[in-house]
């Protein structure tokens, strides 16, 4: 096996991206790319477990794919491939159901709530986790980078591995999950004791990683703050404390030098500030986004490269699993 740290993480297609996303995800993966060599799976097959529109589906697919590309993912430094494009990730997904148990996925927190939000719920819902467990594993995973939502899906693809290895030998890494020490929950700006997001979120609230930047600085002027005046970080002063958060990424300053800066300072300019250093932090991903959208040939030529070299990377693993197992393939 190669020496080369390996790292997965999957992102929805559906869903218009957020800044929470970008921040606590895309920026991740980015940055991932000094440290190994990510593989990012556009999770379509995810999507398909609720109720979508198949048409949604095939644009969010290649708007999602152009966002990754657009935020500096290198095809010749990573791997950005759409899940459905690889054949054994559905094969070694039914694989790897035989090593886990009911109990595991019932007690998956996601699947409950998802469950009682709609009427439906549809058996690849349930086990939709031993899907994300053949993801990663596929790959020798070393690093997962997650937000804090998936840690109980990471912890369960640590035990089916374990229990593979120990029923059939040895055969996968064991995964770790890491989490961004800063922007690991952006929150609405609006409701801040919620995260930021399309689905529970407010509108206003939400910022969207492709609004105009007048949006940007509209939603930041009118961020919820308290009725206080200190930038500090505070439990009692979860807006603030969600803008300084913003800040700092936004910046690359640490949230200290930030609450130092603006020591004195009232709401208003602190908003303001913010504001603008958001849209400049976008800019450049809106503009490349936007020339990626307008040469569909080239975005699809990027998508094929990337399935072909998850398929060339995931090929051993998926071998060695029918053969440990006693399938007999031709």
């Amino acid at each position: 096996m190669s020496t080369t740290i390996r790292i997965f993480s999957g992102i929805q297609p559906t869903g218009v991206k957020h800044l929470g996303n970008y921040i606590g995800a895309i920026r991740q993966y980015v940055a991932s790319q000094d440290d190994g060599h990510p593989f990012i799976c556009i999770v379509d097959l995810h999507s398909i477990t609720v109720a979508h529109d198949p048409a949604e589906l095939r644009e969010s697919t290649l708007s999602v794919a152009a966002l990754l590309f657009a935020a500096g993912l290198d095809p010749e430094r990573s791997t950005v491939f759409v899940q459905s494009h690889v054949s054994a990730h559905p094969e070694a997904a039914w694989l790897l159901g035989s090593v886990t148990s009911f109990g595991e996925l019932r007690r998956m927190t996601q699947f409950k709530e998802k469950a009682d939000q709609q009427e439906f719920v549809s058996a690849g819902l349930f086990t939709y986790p031993v899907l994300q467990a053949a993801d990663i594993l596929l790959y020798q995973t070393d690093v997962v980078p997650i937000g804090e939502d998936q840690r109980q899906h990471v912890e369960l693809t640590r035990d089916v591995a374990e229990r593979f290895n120990a029923r059939y030998g040895e055969t996968f890494r064991l995964p770790r999950a890491v989490f961004p020490e800063v922007g690991a929950r952006i929150m609405d700006l609006q409701e801040p004791e919620r995260k930021m997001s399309t689905t529970g979120g407010t509108a206003q609230g939400t910022l969207l990683v492709l609004d105009p930047p007048e949006a940007i600085r509209k939603k930041l002027r009118s961020a919820v703050t308290d009725s206080g005046r200190d930038i500090v970080r505070s439990p009692d002063k979860a807006g603030i404390t969600n803008l300084i958060e913003i800040m700092s990424v936004a910046t690359d300053k640490e949230p200290e030098a930030i609450e130092s800066r603006y020591d004195g300072e009232g709401y208003g300019t602190f908003k303001q500030e913010v504001g603008e250093a958001v849209v400049s932090l976008l800019e450049p991903v809106q503009r490349r986004y936007e020339e990626l959208r307008s040469d569909e040939a080239e975005l699809r030529r990027l998508i094929a490269l990337g399935a072909e070299n998850a398929r060339a990377a995931s090929a051993p693993t998926l071998e060695a699993m029918y053969e440990r197992m006693g399938v007999a393939k031709p």
